[in-house]
């Protein structure tokens, strides 16, 4: 006997309602007089797409690998450096802080000595936390170059671009930091600012091959290849 079966085929009417013409195996359909094997969907081909074209190096991709590399190397040894001479400054520095505020309240009861000399400790210790974590950037930036991280490229091409703005500041304060001691509360010595004005040099001759690299060719001056 024939049953009524939906205009798609998928369901039939059974008396009291439509159901499926699927069997529960997913194997037969019920056809409306018996059940016929179900046959099996061809699958669309998938369209092939081509991988994006690879980045090759070129000629400047290996040398800007080693100056990158070079210039945090460099920026290691000078951060590792700062805690020996500037740990005797800590202490000048955190004197010539507490006279300023004395001078700004004078109806303020100076600190003791004790707490100055722990207020040293304690930014002496900040300072030595702040070098480990200086040069451990460093040592990431290092092998990021090493190893053409492109986000280590943009990174590094950022950092060096805060850095390259700072030589007016630099120039000013070589020239007469009055202004800036006075605005920070204490004083820094003139060499800090000469030797900051002598690495100013490479790092933004660096940032700006590094832009036109990134603009020329892409990061780490590589090319795409079709």
């Amino acid at each position: 006997m024939s049953t009524r079966v939906s205009p798609d085929g998928m369901y039939y009417w059974d008396g009291q309602s439509w159901v499926s013409t699927l069997s529960h195996d997913g194997r037969f359909r019920w056809n409306g007089t018996a059940w016929v094997p179900v046959a099996s969907q061809p699958f669309a081909p998938v369209p092939y797409q081509a991988p994006p074209a690879a980045r090759q190096p070129t000629s400047w991709t290996l040398p800007m690998q080693y100056a990158v590399a070079g210039w945090y190397a460099i920026s290691a040894v000078y951060t590792l450096t700062l805690p020996f001479w500037m740990g005797g400054m800590m202490s000048t520095i955190m004197t010539q802080s507490f006279r300023r505020q004395e001078q700004l309240n004078p109806n303020v009861t100076p600190p003791p000595p004790e707490f100055i000399q722990a207020m040293t400790t304690f930014m002496n210790g900040v300072l030595w936390v702040s070098t480990l974590v200086g040069v451990a950037i460093c040592a990431l930036f290092i092998v990021g170059a090493l190893k053409r991280w492109r986000w280590a490229f943009y990174v590094v091409l950022v950092l060096l671009g805060l850095g390259s703005i700072t030589a007016p500041l630099n120039l000013i304060n070589i020239v007469d930091s009055r202004a800036y001691d006075a605005a920070v509360g204490f004083s820094l010595p003139t060499g800090l600012y000469v030797t900051s004005l002598i690495l100013w040099i490479p790092g933004a001759a660096l940032f700006v091959w590094m832009l036109v690299a990134a603009i020329k060719r892409g990061p780490w001056a590589m090319t795409r290849v079709s």
